[in-house]
């Protein structure tokens, strides 16, 4: 048998096929297992967005090719049009805005468009996967900017050395943050971009989950800064935004030159999505929001959070997002040690936090979208589990 590719070598195991092994090794063995782990919305696509999926299928035009140069027009239109809605900047559909399947594939797609051996890449720890992994794959060096708790998760940049700005390509960044749940300031994001003015970096915002938030915050972004459009390509999903997991469908927007270099290398990989999905997103973007959704995941947040701290494990409350980030309440546990004796004494799955990269050591990821909960009640009985479990008998650290 012909061997495989020799890049492949230098990824690991995607971490939530392991995690999902894990999960259904439990399942097999009788185990009630309650799944905090991958971050996948549970609640179902909006009706109107499926009614709108089923108009533009009966429509022709739509069973075709999309040969735009950068993605359907209604879609790329309606989400520059969201896009100035949303955070009050505004920017070119025709130039500016890109369609992707999914922001998974184009921010992995970015690496192989603009990175090549020798070239630097500039990825956080901990961080999503995805970032690294594309990078080493197109043979960059990736060079990582440890994430802490006491930097609020923003990575500090004054201390990156400046030969690796001077090669860096790429500086990923990620906000609000997978798998802290951190949010990003103003005033970092205009250190951001100036950092990449300098050195001529493009900067690249992951923001899959920019209106996943609570509590009336809202989310800044990079592209609201002054002379930002020249530095800085952002991603945004309809997947969190949504419920749109499987629609696959997402946009880049900012840089045109970034824009346009994307949709260069995918042309050559794949054509796009089918024109009913971006007919339908389209109209998501131009009438719906997620309140309804958002509502649900706080209710989720609070019984989970306030239980957990009720119960001696001091775990911070996070303003995006629906992760849930604590740090491993034993230490004479790692993370991958202490979610293995989770779900064993409870049948809760968690992701644990070295799976994103050294900086996640020493914390577990939970997530808030969870199959079968209807108004928070898992998430309650995920409390008197762990409660009852005896875990946290010797209950150390607490934030």
């Amino acid at each position: 048998m012909v061997s495989p590719s020799k890049r492949l070598g230098v990824i690991p195991p995607y971490l939530f096929a392991e995690i999902a092994r894990i999960r259904d090794e439990a399942e097999a063995q009788g185990v009630d297992v309650i799944d905090l782990g991958i971050g996948d919305p549970d609640l179902p696509t909006p009706e109107p967005v499926i009614e709108a999926l089923k108009t533009a299928v009966l429509n022709p035009e739509t069973h075709r090719y999309d040969e735009t140069p950068r993605g359907w027009k209604p879609f790329l239109q309606a989400a520059a049009s969201w896009y100035e809605r949303e955070f009050g900047v505004t920017v070119d559909p025709e130039t500016q805005v890109g369609q992707v399947i999914g922001t998974k594939e184009g921010l992995a797609h970015l690496a192989w468009a603009f990175a090549d051996p020798g070239d630097v890449v500039i990825t956080p720890n901990p961080g999503y996967t995805v970032y690294k992994v594309n990078s080493l794959m197109a043979g960059a060096e990736v060079y990582e900017t440890p994430l802490h708790e006491k930097n609020g998760y923003l990575p500090v940049l004054a201390d990156i050395p400046t030969e690796i700005a001077r090669r860096a390509k790429l500086f990923y960044v990620c906000y609000p943050h997978n798998p802290t749940g951190a949010v990003a300031t103003p005033e970092f994001y205009q250190e951001a971009v100036e950092f990449c003015r300098q050195h001529d970096i493009l900067l690249v915002n992951d923001m899959a989950y920019s209106t996943v938030t609570f509590d009336g915050f809202r989310n800044p972004t990079a592209l609201q800064v002054p002379g930002a459009q020249d530095h800085v390509v952002e991603f945004h999903s309809l997947s969190k935004m949504y419920n749109m997991t499987g629609w696959r469908l997402g946009f880049s927007i900012g840089n045109p030159v970034a824009v346009q270099t994307l949709q260069r290398l995918k042309s050559n990989l794949d054509s796009k999505a089918f024109p009913a999905i971006s007919e339908a997103g389209a109209y998501a973007l131009n009438h719906l929001d997620n309140a309804a959704t958002l509502a649900i995941y706080q209710r989720r947040r609070d019984h989970l959070v306030d239980g957990l701290n009720s119960i001696g494990w001091k775990v911070p409350k996070p303003q995006a997002t629906f992760y849930v980030w604590a740090r491993v309440p034993r230490s004479d546990m790692t993370s991958s040690e202490f979610a293995a004796e989770l779900l064993k004494r409870t049948g809760v799955v968690v992701i644990p936090g070295n799976g994103y990269g050294s900086e996640g050591e020493g914390y577990v990821r939970m997530s808030l979208t969870l199959q079968g909960d209807r108004n928070g009640e898992r998430f309650a009985e995920v409390v008197q589990r762990i409660q009852a479990s005896g875990l946290l008998s010797q209950v150390e650290m607490t934030v």
